[in-house]
């Protein structure tokens, strides 16, 4: 047992002066008529004298141990470690094409809609790109936003420049956002459907580098009818991510899981912290009360 102010135990040096005092007290002797008939001295009555008016001098101890601060160590914690995730979403014409009963956009948006609660307790930021590159929700743990964003970024409505396709710079665009992050793990979820020109000629060997770099790890959907580009194979590949090409929307809900599955939460033991620990003091407080109170009733020193 620790003290978080151990000077104040220096004052149980006052109930210990008051045990003394009583204990050693012999009183004054008084003459009462008895016939000349010898009465002997009872050792068990003084001692249960004795024991009834050392009450008041150890509750005072208890009351000085208290306002010491008793403190113990607490059992070791476990908590969930954090990672930043960046949802990355294509936001270009083709991601208008039917998917399932809607869009891909709309497919897409439910599954990350379904995505955060398998990963409750990480940060999420939502990117939309196309030729250009938007970041709708900064890194956070409070998901609202990015479910109420669909109906804002639909492709539909979307300024002409978003257009095209950019997967280089909306990807680099994420590693700024997520390289600010210092806690916890880091990871992309790329959602698009087309074919990138700025990965080209070993760019994505070079973005790949730098993201593992950065301890990025790039997860990708291929949303679209055509097979997967290789570019967007290395990009994954490099940073120990992988590529999926689901088949419909229940299959696109499948890869969010699976990703979850892949991308396993991690759990950290934390030192443990000092804890109040009161309540071995305040039994033994609680049960001196109780013996003071009833040796009231008959058990008790006369001073004459």
């Amino acid at each position: 047992m620790n003290f978080g102010h151990p000077w104040v135990l220096f004052l149980l040096a006052l109930p210990a002066v008051l045990l003394v005092v009583t204990w050693r007290r012999r009183g004054q002797r008084l003459v009462l008529p008895m016939d000349n008939t010898p009465v002997r001295s009872s050792r068990m009555i003084y001692g249960l004298v004795g024991l009834a008016e050392s009450a008041p001098p150890l509750l005072l101890a208890v009351a000085i141990v208290l306002l010491a601060g008793p403190e113990r160590l607490g059992d070791p914690v476990t908590k969930r470690s954090l990672t930043n995730i960046e949802l990355c979403v294509d936001v270009s014409g083709s991601m208008t094409a039917e998917f399932g009963e809607g869009t891909r956009y709309d497919a897409s948006m439910r599954a990350i809609d379904e995505f955060l609660d398998f990963r409750k307790g990480d940060a999420f930021g939502l990117t939309f790109f196309g030729n250009s590159v938007l970041h709708w929700v900064p890194l956070t743990s409070d998901t609202s936003a990015i479910r109420c964003s669909p109906p804002f970024m639909r492709p539909e409505v979307v300024p002409p420049w978003f257009g095209g396709t950019a997967i280089a710079k909306a990807v680099l665009a994420c590693r700024e956002v997520l390289t600010r992050r210092q806690e916890g793990d880091r990871m992309i979820v790329l959602v698009s459907d087309g074919w990138s020109f700025d990965l080209d000629n070993g760019s994505d060997v070079e973005l790949a580098a730098k993201l593992k770099a950065d301890r990025i790890t790039v997860y990708a959907i291929h949303i679209g009818e055509e097979n997967v580009p290789d570019p967007i194979v290395n990009l994954t590949g490099l940073t120990g991510g992988e590529v999926f090409e689901p088949g419909d929307e229940a299959g696109l809900a499948a890869v969010f899981q699976r990703i979850d599955a892949m991308q396993q939460t991690k759990l950290e033991r934390t030192a443990p912290e000092r804890q109040d620990f009161f309540l071995p003091c305040s039994i033994t407080g609680l049960t001196l009360v109780g013996l003071s109170g009833v040796s009231l009733f008959g058990v008790r020193y006369t001073p004459w």
